[in-house]
């Protein structure tokens, strides 16, 4: 038996139980690891409230982020041993490979090797924010040399990955805060321009800094009443990424700026 965090019921963190659990042996295709950090983020918290994409079938697992060693492996798996030191790769469904607990089995696509001089709880919260950042900036927009990427919730960690992805392919990064409070911390994370959206003009800004042509790209978590701004900001045949819905207010489309 494995202690593991299950839910019976959606609501706030008082549903969480510890209860001890008979974890399975790996399917086929798995790895199943001795969990030793996991990464605590806005969708389990989400999923627990039932405020997300998905739905539990209770008792439900839940968590996207673990770092730990290798127990055993399914009977397909190659290339891990007992005891070797891995990470996951956030997978697509929150519960079925649910990470809180002290074991996990999840798929073996989704597990790598991390080297020695990473702590288990630096690889358990490293992975989320890059895959997402990446997988939008890079895979969906193809961000390049020369573009314009406005990139909001700027101070959280899906933003401050951003800057780095869009420094590394050429692209100009606008972020957004709400106050200047944190206008030069973000600058010095890699920030090329900061806009305080509630002291100043963002679309007057962003056509200031892009010479009146707008931001090809945005990247956005939270929805709501500042998307009809953004989209404003952007440029003809620009992309807008939305990859939350921190607002919880209803999101306003003008089609007179798409």
């Amino acid at each position: 038996m494995s202690r593991i965090v299950r839910i019976h019921e959606y609501g706030d963190a008082s549903v969480l139980r510890i209860e001890d659990v008979a974890v399975p042996a790996p399917a086929a295709d798995e790895v199943q690891i001795a969990v030793k950090a996991i990464g605590i983020n806005r969708a389990e918290v989400m999923f627990r409230n039932h405020a997300y994409l998905q739905e539990a079938e209770f008792p439900s697992r839940l968590g996207y982020e673990a770092a730990g060693t290798v127990v055993t492996v399914g009977a397909d798996v190659t290339g891990f041993a007992e005891g070797e030191a891995v990470s996951v790769i956030p997978p697509l469904d929150i519960a079925r490979w649910g990470t809180y607990g002290e074991v996990a089995n999840v798929p073996a696509r989704l597990v790598v090797k991390h080297p020695a001089a990473l702590s288990f709880e630096e690889a358990a919260a490293v992975w989320m924010q890059y895959v997402t950042a990446w997988g939008a900036l890079v895979e969906q927009a193809k961000l390049g040399e020369g573009d314009f990427v406005i990139v909001t919730a700027a101070s959280s960690s899906v933003g401050l990955a951003a800057f780095q992805i869009a420094r590394m392919v050429g692209a100009t990064v606008i972020a957004t805060t709400r106050t200047g409070a944190k206008r030069q911390a973000l600058l010095d994370a890699g920030a090329h321009h900061v806009v305080a959206t509630g002291e100043e003009d963002l679309v007057a800004k962003v056509m200031e800094i892009t010479d009146g042509a707008g931001a090809r790209v945005v990247l956005d978590p939270v929805g709501g009443p500042s998307f009809e701004q953004l989209t404003a900001s952007m440029a003809r045949g620009g992309i807008l990424l939305e990859y939350g819905a921190l607002s919880g207010e209803p999101t306003p489309v003008s089609y007179t700026h798409l």
